[in-house]
């Protein structure tokens, strides 16, 4: 893979990159830093890609990592006076019920589902992104859409 190839997947998986970040992280700064993390990574390391159809999975696993390293990082507690809820409830409004029953979920299965769903990721795909099994993914999905049909009837 040359890097013009790079670039041009990078472009066509921007979107791929906006909602696996926003899955894990909820503020857009974030999101915003962890994507142009992992293109500097991979811009640094495409050398290391062993196969260009695998191109796209291993970019939205460096993204991954990148969500998962500035969780880590912000895993600090902040003081009660510095801490905003207003400003975090009119974050939260922009999104529909959908994406709110979406983030009460499990971490591991909100960013199955959205592999799944949004992305379009195979199961088999995503057992490997994800390092666990094709039978896990598939209790993931199946936990996700019982908790979320419960989730959206009773907020109607």
């Amino acid at each position: 893979m040359t890097k013009e190839q790079l670039g041009n997947l990078i472009i066509a998986s921007e979107d791929a990159m906006y909602h696996v970040a926003k899955t894990l992280l909820r503020s857009d700064a974030d999101c915003a830093d962890a994507i142009q993390e992992a293109i500097v990574k991979a811009f640094a390391s495409f050398q290391t890609l062993r196969r260009d159809a695998y191109a796209k999975t291993w970019l939205i696993r460096i993204v991954i990592n990148e969500c998962y390293a500035i969780m880590r990082r912000e895993k600090k507690l902040v003081p009660l006076e510095d801490y905003n809820a207003e400003e975090e409830a009119a974050e939260r409004a922009d999104y529909s019920d959908l994406y709110e029953a979406l983030s009460h979920l499990a971490e591991e299965i909100r960013l199955t589902v959205t592999l799944y769903y949004m992305e379009g990721y195979s199961v088999r795909e995503i057992a490997a992104l994800m390092d666990t099994t094709e039978s896990a993914v598939k209790n993931r999905l199946a936990r996700a859409r019982d908790k979320m049909r419960k989730e959206l009837a009773d907020a109607q």
